[in-house]
């Protein structure tokens, strides 16, 4: 029977799967979550708010700190966590390696703009992401950005997802990463922004703030050709062992 409404979800363009870590990227995220003991995330580029309802359908109740940088998403992010009283939007401000002012580039679907020019790689694949105009935000580092909000927090989650431009937000906040337990990124297979680096970059870059590649599944791909372009990572401090991990700063 399984099988059966398997094949008949295929068909319809779905698919159907247990709700495990071994098989669900959710339940990877729901479960790390968890095992971590996170009591703070910090959602970075966080349009409206999608990943905060995702976590929260998964059942974490902890402080959750949104950044987003265009007004219009950021007043839609607002509404959504208006009624959240652990979820806190912090002002409206891109995140980066300095602070200043820069220019982010908006796509047509909001989720993929970026301070990076797009390639056709990235627009061909998603024709509804390219770009539809320019908005000039502030730019924050991440250690100042977050500041106001990491004391008292044990375990830190960063979810980073800036299209391109996380190796930027990994310079700009050496304090925040250097504290966090784990931190869930975008690697990119091939260049879908100009001068971004790519997954064996970011890799390296993490291994740095000594973080381990912890759990890994597809993202984003080109639905013409099935390749993928995309994926999503989650890396973790890895002390020697995972009950090392609570209350680890």
């Amino acid at each position: 029977m399984r099988d059966l409404i398997r094949r008949q979800l295929r068909r319809a363009g779905y698919d159907l799967h247990r709700f495990l870590p071994t098989s669900s990227p959710d339940a990877q995220v729901a479960q790390t979550l968890r095992k971590l003991g996170i009591d703070l995330v910090l959602d970075v580029g966080a349009n409206v708010g999608q990943y905060g309802q995702l976590i929260r359908e998964l059942g974490y109740t902890g402080r959750i700190v949104s950044f987003e940088p265009l007004p219009v998403a950021h007043a839609a992010l607002t509404a959504n966590a208006a009624r959240d009283a652990a979820w806190t939007i912090a002002p409206r401000a891109a995140i980066g390696d300095r602070d200043g002012e820069i220019d982010i580039n908006v796509a047509g679907n909001s989720a993929s703009s970026s301070v990076l020019d797009m390639l056709a790689t990235h627009s061909d694949a998603a024709p509804e992401s390219a770009y539809v105009g320019k908005e000039r935000v502030t730019l924050s580092r991440l250690d100042a950005a977050a500041e106001p909000y990491v004391c008292g927090a044990r375990n830190v989650f960063v979810k980073v997802d800036t299209q391109g431009y996380e190796a930027a937000v990994v310079r700009g906040g050496p304090i925040v990463f250097a504290r966090a337990a784990a931190v869930q990124i975008e690697l990119s297979m091939v260049p879908l922004y100009a001068g971004q680096p790519l997954w064996d970059e970011m890799i390296a870059l993490m291994g740095t703030q000594g973080l381990v590649l912890w759990a890994l599944w597809p993202g984003f791909a080109d639905p013409a050709s099935g390749r993928l372009l995309q994926v999503d990572a989650i890396f973790a401090r890895d002390p020697g062992g995972l009950e090392r991990f609570p209350g680890e700063v």
